[in-house]
């Protein structure tokens, strides 16, 4: 056992330099200190404490966004005129951040955890500092939808933190340093402030999907924003027949018009996204989409560009029948698109875009859109109208359409105006729009988890770009009662007491015989075997150094380390 000791002693010199230079590049045993860590550098460790929640804090908003990384990418979009998926590099970026700094928080707790200083180099310094900053450019407000789910890790977290600051309690109770006191109570009651807190928060905290089962109001309407792009053409038939076998209850587009006055359906003001004007009509690009007529936007491709860009990663999963049906597409008119909501007895609902100044149909897009909408023979009550474009006007021509408004306006207007519905962001939506008298559709709802919140809220219809994902969702997912919640939170608290309790007793234990571990110990035991004036002035250090720590008598220490006391001469092996 003897000869195997100066193996295991490299084996953690070597376990201490890693952990010690990588955090502070201190690589050497001589550059390394068991003495309390400054206020400084325990400043520093509280900011990259902070900086880790910040960023755990960020990757759980990237996580809820992805709700809307299609219609982030859009707007994108309309700034640089390229169609690129935004949030890979955002993912990418803020995944190899977290890592760093998660990586450097499990260092400074390896510190902790053996006794060493801490002591951050000036490198890490600057990167905390980039990555604050970063965070603080984007980030932004979070629901309290998951709230719930988050309070339970966080509990989790915070119990296994028990087991650094027992032993850093425990440690502390063998030294006289005031410093390493103070700071010691100061974390100690720091950790059972945050802990109390915890096991406070579910007293705050609110979700819609706690109720009562019996209160579940029925399965919102699901209308296909633009049919079903992740699996066609965005504004084609195509799109729109995936989603009526989807089993949406309505259709939603965008509807510009063309020069010669036909309503088509397209989301950007130019054609380059999605269709190949590039390459039919190379001198006109960038030319508004209103200004081409009807004989030249239907003459353009509309369905290679998702082949080719791939928007939702859906095309590796298509038969080879599917890519040329979607390869086929071409523009889509309005009149095409009720034709087909008539023949399915299905709501539409459009967004009207307002031809640019010159245009032929400039003063007449809203009597041109209401003629195609009588042509087409759709019921009138199966079209939400949402231009407030002479609203009073299209009310005498057609009055059976859904008046339908895309703001939130006083209860008084919606009455003067006859509007019976909201379309609005679900970021706008308030508890009391969702239960007031006016029915209300929200968009864009693609996850599954925020279909399921507003399920609970009572939303009756959402807009969506993922049908075919809202339709494995047949009951909420985070649906629980008062009385469950209840029961878990009570649960995990008891469990969690415990554990933080049995923590702090075994820590207490473990650590109580243990002496205080420095480099001197190291260096004595690593060593050769002999007299030398060097090695003698190890041990007198060693002893001076348990002596200030009050594990022993000089006398006694000195004795067990082969010196006589009185005479401090060594003794030779």
């Amino acid at each position: 056992m003897v000869k195997h000791q100066p193996l295991q002693v490299y084996e953690r010199q070597l376990c201490l330099s890693c952990l010690t230079g990588i955090y502070g590049c201190r690589w050497k045993r001589y550059q390394r200190s068991h003495d309390d860590t400054t206020k400084w550098e325990f400043l520093w460790s509280l900011i990259l404490f902070f900086t880790f929640s910040l960023l755990l804090v960020w990757f759980y908003f990237w996580w809820e966004a992805h709700n809307d990384y299609n219609e982030f990418n859009w707007f994108l979009y309309n700034r640089s005129g390229e169609w690129i998926d935004g949030t890979v590099p955002i993912l990418a970026t803020t995944a190899a951040g977290f890592t760093y700094i998660a990586f450097l928080m499990i260092l400074a707790l390896c510190h902790i955890a053996v006794g060493q200083q801490l002591n951050l180099h000036w490198l890490h310094k600057v990167m905390l500092k980039c990555a604050i900053c970063g965070v603080f450019v984007y980030v932004q407000c979070l629901g309290e939808a998951t709230g719930p789910f988050l309070h339970l890790g966080a509990l989790v977290a915070v119990t296994a933190l028990a087991w650094l600051v027992a032993g850093q309690v425990a440690r502390s109770e063998k030294t006289n340093a005031r410093l390493c006191i103070f700071l010691t109570v100061v974390v100690l009651l720091l950790y059972l402030s945050v802990l109390l807190g915890l096991y406070m928060a579910p007293l705050s905290i609110t979700s819609p999907c706690i109720m009562d089962h019996a209160n579940l109001t029925p399965r919102p309407d699901v209308i296909g924003h633009q049919g079903a792009p992740m699996l066609a053409p965005e504004n084609t038939i195509l799109s729109f027949q995936r989603a009526l076998q989807m089993n949406v209850s309505g259709l939603e587009a965008d509807v510009a018009i063309s020069l010669d006055g036909v309503p088509f359906l397209m989301r950007d003001r130019t054609l380059r996204r999605t269709t190949d004007v590039e390459k039919v009509f190379p001198a006109r690009q960038l030319d508004d989409a209103s200004s081409f007529n009807w004989t030249d936007l239907h003459s353009l491709n509309a369905g290679q560009w998702f082949l080719k860009e791939d928007p939702f990663w859906t095309v590796q999963s298509m038969a080879q029948r599917e890519v040329m049906l979607v390869g086929n597409q071409s523009v889509c008119s309005l009149e095409q698109l009720l034709r087909l909501a008539t023949l399915h007895n299905h709501t539409v609902v459009f967004d009207l875009r307002r031809p640019p100044h010159g245009h032929p149909c400039y003063h007449s897009w809203i009597n041109d859109t209401l003629g195609v909408i009588l042509l087409s023979g759709i019921p009138q009550h199966l079209v939400m109208w949402t231009p407030d474009w002479d609203r009073g006007q299209v009310r005498q021509v057609v009055p059976g359409l859904q008046q339908t408004s895309v703001e939130k306006l006083p209860p008084q207007v919606l009455h003067q105006q006859g509007i019976s519905r909201l379309l609005l962001r679900y970021s706008q939506a308030s508890p009391d729009d969702i239960r007031s008298n006016v029915s209300v559709t929200l968009y864009t709802v693609n996850e599954p988890w925020l279909f399921s919140v507003l399920w609970c809220s009572g939303v009756s219809s959402v807009s969506s770009e993922a049908p075919n994902i809202l339709r494995k969702v047949p009951y909420p997912i985070w649906l629980m009662s008062p009385d469950e919640y209840c029961l878990i939170w009570v649960a995990a608290e008891l469990i969690s007491f415990t554990v933080v309790i049995g923590i702090f007793v075994f820590q207490k234990w473990r650590l109580s015989g243990m002496h205080s571990y420095n480099p001197e110990q190291i260096m004595l035991s690593a060593a050769v075997r002999r007299s030398s004036r060097d090695l003698n002035i190890m041990k007198e250090k060693l002893i001076f150094s348990e002596v200030s720590n009050g594990v022993g008598s000089a006398e006694d220490l000195y004795m067990e380390n082969g010196f006589d006391y009185y005479n401090n001469e060594g003794i030779s092996h």
